[in-house]
């Protein structure tokens, strides 16, 4: 509502919001003042009237703030503070931040907001000292949303305790801010140990970004004991990864979804995280040297080794507009349902507890059976921060045959043509023979 001038006599005449007639409850109403753009009075169904100004932040976000309350201040001394800070709004300031952060008043929730408008921005620095990636702030929002600010986010930073922060990590491991999936789309939001420590190291990064840039004083989260998570040692045996891949012979013959399944058979062909898989891009794929160049990974641009069977899967699927090799069934981005699909599959075969990192550690597990030594799998599987294959160029002959070895050793498995009689030695020995031949 608007009038064209608040005034003492046009406050004065303003009533409390009386309930709507379905007992629907009623908050509260503003008038606003048409000469000050942003000033107004807010009404409270208590009767209570407090002067407010509204505007947008810097970052773009909208705020309200109450300034002051009739009675206690008249609307003379409202309309001109109200100037006052409208005025330092369009400077480019953020007077209710401003007051807060001289006040040691500012919330977990503003400091997170803060935090992710910056980071986009690109004015946050990661630990490689470079811009905080998409992915990774993509997951800092949600761990935000679906945990951080529903525990803490009204909470003054200023206020907060060790014990506060702690017993938020044990309110999310209990499963306190679980959601199920809503809807045919989207992801559930969980509890447990590691999603709880996962979340508080989010948490106290932001916090250190925020110290060392002088958004707060102190990080209350310092010191944090963030809870241990059981290492995930599940892998699937020899004759699990047969079934598995019988079952994935049947699920094509009964109209499961293909790009799903093209999806997990290459996770088990090359060890790759589930979005280097499914982010995969034509482009990338350097048919000559056997690899992918990735422009960006969790360890920055590498080239990752992979074996023929692999690139054959790639080279197989159906070509589309799409960048992708899996491409998404609508819009322009790629395959996001592998999950689902896996969990269908793992269903009809019987096997529990399986998820795409268990076929990356099924890939690395098989690469050590074979006999690869610890460091040619870390190659494989991108591990080093620099590309193991960028500091050990005079091992990718040994590699590529490596990457071979195990995509040919795997898909023999998927396809039930494996012969388990062959010892770990015997493996050996023909991988050994090979690098010997090419002098490598």
């Amino acid at each position: 509502m608007a009038t064209e001038k608040i005034t003492k006599r046009i406050v004065d005449a303003l009533k409390a919001p009386k309930p709507s007639r379905d007992g629907v409850k009623v908050r509260e109403h503003f008038v606003w003042d048409r000469e000050l753009r942003g000033f107004g009075v807010q009404v409270m169904p208590s009767g209570l009237k407090s002067f407010v100004i509204q505007y947008r932040t810097p970052e773009g976000r909208n705020r309200r703030a109450v300034i002051g309350r009739y009675g206690l201040m008249t609307v003379e001394e409202a309309r001109k503070l109200a100037h006052e800070k409208l005025v330092a709004v369009s400077k480019g300031v953020d007077p209710v931040a401003e007051e807060a952060k001289a006040a040691g008043l500012l919330t977990v929730a503003e400091v997170c907001d803060w935090y992710l408008a910056e980071a986009e921005a690109g004015r946050i620095l990661g630990r490689r000292r470079r811009p905080i990636k998409p992915s990774t702030l993509a997951m800092d929002r949600s761990r935000i949303e679906a945990h951080i600010k529903p525990l803490l986010g009204r909470r003054q930073v200023a206020s907060l305790k060790l014990g506060d922060v702690e017993g938020a990590q044990a309110d999310i491991a209990a499963g306190k801010t679980s959601k199920p999936r809503a809807g045919s789309r989207g992801g559930a939001t969980t509890g447990g140990d590691g999603v709880a420590a996962r979340t508080m190291s989010t948490l106290h990064s932001i916090f250190e970004h925020a110290v060392r840039l002088g958004k707060i004083e102190a990080n209350p989260a310092k010191g944090v004991r963030r809870l241990a998570s059981a290492p995930r040692e599940r892998r699937l045996s020899r004759s699990e990864i047969e079934r598995l891949g019988k079952t994935l012979r049947a699920a094509a013959q009964e109209g499961e979804h293909p790009t799903g399944l093209a999806a997990i058979r290459f996770l088990l062909l090359t060890g790759f995280r589930r979005m280097e898989a499914l982010g995969l891009q034509r482009t990338w794929l350097d048919e000559e040297e056997c690899a992918i160049r990735f422009p960006d990974t969790k360890s920055g641009a590498q080239i990752r080794v992979i074996g023929q069977a692999a690139i054959d899967l790639l080279l197989d699927q159906p070509k589309t507009k799409s960048p992708f090799f899996f491409p998404a069934d609508w819009g322009e981005g790629h395959f996001i349902g592998v999950v689902r699909v896996l969990d269908r599959v793992c269903q009809k075969a019987g096997l529990a507890d399986i998820t795409p990192h268990t076929l990356r550690h099924t890939y690395a597990s098989l690469a050590g059976d074979l006999g690869f030594s610890e460091l040619t799998i870390a190659a494989l599987l991108g591990h080093s921060a620099r590309g193991v294959t960028q500091r050990y160029v005079h091992i990718d002959e040994a590699l590529r045959m490596t990457a071979d070895q195990v995509a040919d050793e795997m898909a023999d498995l998927l396809d039930g043509r494996a012969t388990p009689s062959r010892s770990r030695s015997s493996r050996r020995g023909r991988s050994e023979r090979k690098l010997e031949a090419t002098g490598a």
